[in-house]
C-alpha cells in the first residue's frame, strides 16, 4: 500500500508551482537543500512548529511511490524520521491540495488523513 506524505505550503507559493508544473520548494526547502514533508504521524506537530497563527495554507497529500530514489528518511526533531525530497516535486505526485484554515482556538483544522 502506497504510503501518503504531506507538505504544508503558502496557497501563493503553492499556485505559483501549479502554474509552473512542479513545486521547488518554500524558502526554507531551497535554504536547506530539500524539500521537507512530513508524515500523517507529524504533520500537525509541524504545523504547530512552524507554521503557527499563519493561515492562507494549504496542506498538500503526495504518494510517496509517484516520488525518485531522491526521497530520504533522515533523522530530524526529536530523532524521528521525515521524509526528504532532494530535487522539485513533480506535481503529478500530488493526490491533493487542500485549505488547511485555523480555528477558533488558533490550530490548524485538519482534514481527515485516514482516508
Amino acid at each position: 500500500m502506497a504510503k501518503t506524505i504531506y507538505k504544508i505550503c503558502p496557497q501563493d507559493l503553492w499556485r505559483e508551482a501549479e502554474a509552473r508544473g512542479r513545486f521547488d520548494g518554500a524558502p526554507v526547502d531551497i535554504a536547506d537543500g530539500f524539500i521537507h514533508f512530513s508524515t500523517a504521524d507529524q504533520v500537525r506537530e509541524t504545523a504547530a512548529k512552524h507554521f503557527a497563527g499563519q493561515s492562507g495554507l494549504l496542506l498538500i497529500a503526495i504518494d510517496e511511490a509517484r516520488l525518485p530514489a531522491s526521497l530520504k528518511y533522515e533523522t530530524s526533531r526529536g530523532g524521528a524520521l521525515f521524509p526528504h525530497l532532494y530535487g522539485p516535486l513533480d506535481l503529478a505526485a500530488v493526490i491533493w491540495a487542500r485549505p488547511l484554515p485555523l480555528g477558533a482556538d488558533g490550530l490548524h483544522e485538519f482534514p481527515d488523513l485516514t482516508a
